[in-house]
């Protein structure tokens, strides 16, 4: 495959890639933080599942993360 002409190449991340991976870190924590609200109001619980729910959040965003970036070097 020729890289030599004028056209950027399509393979490594760009801009649009780093923006839609921050994107799922912050709505990975979010939706983990939404739901432990939900399950303590229901619960009658403060703040156990909030605190679960961020910590899910974040290892389900990290999870996410590492695997479109390999996904993308890959590439």
């Amino acid at each position: 495959m020729d890289h030599g002409g004028s056209e950027p190449s399509s393979s490594g991340l760009r801009g649009r890639d780093l923006l839609g991976l921050g994107g799922l870190l912050v709505g990975a924590v979010v939706g983990g933080l939404v739901i432990g609200l939900l399950v303590d109001q229901a619960a009658g619980t403060s703040p156990l599942f909030v605190l679960v729910g961020i910590a899910l959040g974040i290892v389900a965003g990290g999870v996410a993360f590492w695997a479109r970036v390999r996904a993308a070097l890959r590439d």
